[in-house]
């Protein structure tokens, strides 16, 4: 499959730059470390089409100040809250990519909680996929969506794939990132991400472990994309 972060111009312009058909866009909720990137790509895998990009909504973190830099290196500031994200500007990216326009995508450091200089530049495709843990957060944001896909992995495997990760891609120590788990994370989740399942057209129980669910959706995707 194709990610698409260069600029051209894909086959669903016209000649003159006019978009020929708006991307289905497909919207991948869950816990942080739920497995939700996985789900995606394999939804990519299954559907075998060329123009397919996903566009994570770790992208949208906001930039700290100085004081909220100090409370991060602390394991004191709250990723998981929604007042983490820019949420104007993510509504802002996947409207121009809903065009077909070209955008520009902030690109986040995780180790250093700042945006790199160089964002990557994005199109919209065929398909259009956004995952994130608060993707169905916003109404607005939700209201864009053609398919509503909730990732339900179990409490225990999250935190454990969340050490996983912490410590050895982001340089993090373990107790600073037990700390923050169960400050943060576990009642974030709770309170902002668990309810959005309710949104959800499909729950997928093992995340990318559930080969049934990923061919279900990518099999309900093609169905969709030749109706269009």
């Amino acid at each position: 499959f194709q990610k698409i972060y260069t600029k051209g111009r894909p086959p669903w312009y016209d000649k003159f730059g006019n978009t020929l058909k708006q991307p289905y866009l497909i919207g991948i909720c869950g816990g942080s470390a739920s497995g939700k990137t996985t789900v995606a790509e394999k939804i990519i895998e299954k559907l075998e089409i060329p123009w397919v990009t996903i566009l994570s909504m770790d992208s949208f973190y906001k930039v700290l100040n100085e004081e909220e830099h100090k409370l991060a290196e602390q394991s004191n500031y709250n990723f998981d809250h929604p007042n983490a994200f820019d949420f104007d500007l993510l509504f802002e990216v996947l409207t121009r990519l809903r065009e077909g326009k070209n955008c520009e995508v902030p690109v986040y450091d995780f180790t250093t909680h700042s945006r790199d200089n160089n964002p990557k530049m994005m199109y919209g495709a065929d398909v259009l996929i956004f995952e994130g843990i608060l993707a169905f957060h916003r109404p607005e944001i939700v209201a864009m969506m053609d398919m509503k896909v909730f990732v339900d992995t179990d409490g225990d495997v999250r935190l454990a794939r969340r050490l996983n990760r912490d410590i050895n891609e982001r340089g993090r120590d373990t107790i600073g990132v037990l700390d923050q788990y169960f400050r943060f994370v576990k009642p974030a989740f709770e309170a902002y991400i668990a309810p959005g399942m309710k949104f959800a057209d499909i729950i997928v129980p093992r995340g990318g472990d559930n080969d049934v669910a990923i061919n279900l959706i990518a099999k309900q995707v093609k169905t969709q994309l030749i109706k269009r």
